[in-house]
């Protein structure tokens, strides 16, 4: 497969979102389209990508190392934060925001480029653990201590793609197989879903400038992005009793630029939102280059 031709279709929608919202401004509302992508369209791709291959040890454990490897690097990040910033925002910001990866966007179109629709049941089940990620962890560091995560786990289970998910799962483990106009019908959802999040994608970077940099926390997350984290990552994955497609999407997922919802969750508890933004739109950018050697480690990892 030409993986980086590929790679190049996918990022060409992020491309057709950012100039479309250039153009035409407020007359495109990205919110609606949030709506439309998280409500109708992504239970679709969640609901069809559980049902392309029967539920095994390796798919079942994938969205458990992927949070729990997230985990990690939250309580590393933690420590090393009190050592490196004085303000509680700064901290907060570190700690999380490398963490909460774009595994929804671009994780589950770049995973259909590099390894075909066989990898849609690990991306859309990892793109499930990193939500309960964003809605826990990192909606409590965003918002300093002050944010009942109890709240959040109830907010995360009114979204429809957990219980999609779920039914998947159900019917998965009956052996169900949708018929072939049902499957099409799914299908015709799934990718709607997928050129939809690209372009949301690329509608909210139009948005992004790059008027408030903090240098130090530039530096500091990116460094833990895509230096700390792969090597971590790596390293873990190598010891773990799991088949190399799994390890290798798993460790896509965890290298994915920073997620607009870091935007979302900053902006709401008024955490530095304008900091963040920069930090999305600069890692995004940083991505782009660096995705030759990932594929690279990927293309090494058994």
């Amino acid at each position: 497969m030409d993986s980086f031709g590929a790679v190049f279709f996918v990022y060409l929608f992020i491309f057709i979102g950012f100039v479309t919202k250039r153009l035409f401004k407020e007359r495109v509302d990205e919110k609606s389209l949030v709506v439309l992508s998280v409500y109708i369209f992504q239970p679709f791709l969640t609901f069809w990508g559980l049902l392309k291959r029967p539920l095994d040890f390796d798919l079942a454990l994938s969205p458990f190392v992927f949070f729990f490897l997230s985990l990690a690097i939250v309580t590393l990040n933690y420590f090393i934060a009190r050592a490196l910033f004085s303000d509680a925002k700064d901290r907060s910001i570190f700690i999380v925001s490398s963490v909460i990866g774009n595994t929804g966007n671009l994780g589950v179109p770049l995973g259909i480029a590099l390894f075909g629709e066989g990898s849609l049941p690990y991306t859309t089940i990892v793109n499930l653990a990193n939500v309960f990620m964003v809605y826990s962890f990192g909606a409590y560091f965003y918002s300093r201590g002050n944010f009942d995560v109890k709240k959040s786990i109830q907010n995360t289970l009114k979204l429809p793609i957990l219980w999609f998910a779920a039914l998947a799962i159900i019917l998965n483990l009956a052996h169900f197989e949708p018929t072939k106009s049902f499957d099409m019908f799914l299908q015709m959802g799934a990718y709607t879903a997928i050129v939809l999040q690209l372009m949301i994608f690329g509608l909210y970077l139009a948005k992004i400038t790059l008027r408030f940099l903090d240098v130090k926390l530039i530096i500091a997350v990116t460094a833990m992005k895509f230096l700390v984290l792969p090597f971590v990552a790596y390293i873990a994955l190598s010891f773990l009793p799991l088949e190399a497609l799994s390890k290798k999407i798993i460790f896509m997922e965890m290298m994915m630029p920073l997620a607009v919802a870091n935007v979302n969750l900053a902006a709401l508890y008024r955490c530095k939102e304008l900091v963040v933004t920069a930090l999305v739109f600069i890692t995004t950018l940083l991505f782009i280059p660096l995705l030759p050697l990932y594929i690279h480690i990927i293309e090494r990892i058994q």
